[in-house]
């Protein structure tokens, strides 16, 4: 594996495209972890991670300008509930032959609200019950999804199945969240030598930490849990049971070439 360092992403290729979008490519690096992203200064359009070892979308700086992401060929099993606030542009996202298992793992993606394109062909949450259309009802913005423009009728259908208080229920059901890979972090906090910050971590801070990731139940937990190291502070008992709702539930609630579909057909006012 190679780590996406500041070297690594300054001698990354990168070019301008056959559409005249400024391109770099991360193909095929066995990167495990999106890092240091801010050095590229938010100079592309379009960035390739393909073919990398990457399980989490997520930790990128404010790219204004980035529009379309290609991460085909990873391991992803988690999308960061403020993707969106980080790539606010994000146009187009090619998922295709990752690890997203359950619906609710694709929650993440509600805060990009200029999104149009998606692919997540070859993830085993589109052998779920219903997949489709719960893709059109949480991503109303999405035109195009698995390179097959969606129709007024499937968002008609889809808003008939999951909106309102009645439905409330079946979106509980379906939307569930992949397990939380806590073995993986554990290993991930050692390995990056995590000290709470500034903090240099003493025998009781690093007993709190285990304790914390073994009562970690979900990814969203995880996520606040590695809030709270970044931070510089060390979770306390019961930490997960004090989280506040809304960090709580951000997450629950928050084939290589261009995407191509016919024109949407107009969506009702």
């Amino acid at each position: 594996m190679v780590r996406m360092s500041v070297e690594l992403l300054a001698d990354a290729k990168q070019f301008i495209n056959c559409v005249k979008e400024r391109e770099l490519n991360l193909r095929n690096y066995k990167i495990p972890i999106i890092e240091n992203m801010g050095v590229t200064g938010d100079n592309f359009d379009y960035i390739d991670m393909s073919d990398n070892d990457i399980k989490k979308l997520d930790n990128f700086p404010l790219l204004k300008r980035l529009q379309a992401l290609y991460l085909h060929n990873n391991r992803i099993q988690f999308v960061a509930s403020n993707l969106g606030e980080s790539l606010p542009k994000l146009r187009t996202l090619a998922l295709t032959n990752n690890n997203l298992c359950e619906l609710g793992d694709i929650d993440g993606l509600v805060t990009c609200e200029k999104l149009e394109y998606l692919t997540l062909i070859g993830n085993p949450i589109t052998h779920k019950p219903q997949y489709r259309l719960y893709v059109i009802y949480k991503l109303p913005q999405v035109r195009v999804l698995d390179f097959k423009r969606i129709r007024l009728a499937e968002r008609e259908e889809a808003k008939k199945m999951f909106k309102g208080k009645k439905n409330a229920k079946k979106r509980a059901e379906l939307a569930k969240h992949s397990e939380a890979p806590v073995d993986e972090l554990a290993a991930e906090l050692e390995k990056s030598g995590v000290r709470g910050g500034s903090r240099i971590m003493n025998d009781e801070d690093k007993k709190k930490i285990e304790e914390a990731i073994k009562t970690a139940k979900n990814l969203v937990e995880i996520e606040y849990l590695q809030q709270i190291l970044a931070s510089g502070r060390i979770p306390e008992k019961g930490w997960n049971r004090q989280m506040d709702l809304t960090e709580k539930t951000n997450g629950s609630t928050a084939a290589n070439g261009e995407f191509q579909a016919e024109e949407e057909e107009p969506m009702e006012q």
